[in-house]
């Protein structure tokens, strides 16, 4: 190609792709920035004050989690199925999330709240937990204290059926991501499996 042919496609074209270019830039400038995801449960009445006991017997309150996200799941340690199901979902998840945000992962708290305090002593809890990790903190109280912590996190249960090996309870499956300041955040999808679970905290803990 001789220099007048490339002066003359030189002149026409790259004026032209410039052009294009720019429109483009000034194109993606001018959309309006992405609003954030509202919280699913932002406003809703779920959460409040409790006092509980540890492994141990020491007194927990809500609000010595302040300033810290919370995992809050309702189930009893005698569940044949559902419980250790949800949690070792939610605890794997848990997991997947530490590996990949540690720095985030030590800002959250996961809780296990029992809904049968008859049988659920603090040891028997604390050895319930401890099989998930040892990040689980589990908690129980007496039957007045418990009913205060579900009723505040909207958490239904009551006794169920007898079996062979002992009374079955009745209760809501919900594992509540809470944050710092204690208000209500999602639901973890424990019925997805851990990497939903660790997805949807990486969506909402920052």
């Amino acid at each position: 190609m001789n220099r007048r042919a490339m002066t003359y496609l030189h002149n026409r074209f790259v004026p032209r792709a410039f052009g294009l270019i720019l429109g483009l830039a000034l194109a993606a400038c001018q959309q309006p920035a992405r609003q954030a995801e509202t919280p699913p449960l932002e406003g809703a009445a779920i959460g409040g004050p409790f006092t509980l006991v540890d492994k141990q017997g020491t007194a927990v309150t809500w609000e010595q989690f302040k300033g810290r996200w919370r995992i809050v799941y309702f189930g009893y340690t005698f569940c044949p199925d559902a419980c250790p199901l949800d949690v070792q979902a939610m605890m794997r998840g848990f997991d997947l999330f530490d590996k990949a945000h540690p720095a985030l992962a030590a800002k959250v708290q996961p809780i296990f709240i029992s809904i049968d305090p008859a049988r659920d002593t603090p040891a028997v809890v604390g050895e319930w937990t401890a099989a998930f990790g040892p990040r689980l903190l589990g908690l129980t109280g007496t039957p007045a204290q418990v009913k205060q912590a579900a009723g505040a996190f909207a958490a239904y249960y009551g006794k169920g059926a007898e079996t062979a090996g002992g009374y079955l309870m009745d209760h809501s499956r919900i594992a509540y991501l809470m944050d710092p300041d204690g208000k209500p955040i999602a639901m973890l999808p424990v019925d997805k499996g851990p990497p939903a679970v660790a997805a949807e905290l990486a969506k909402w803990v920052k």
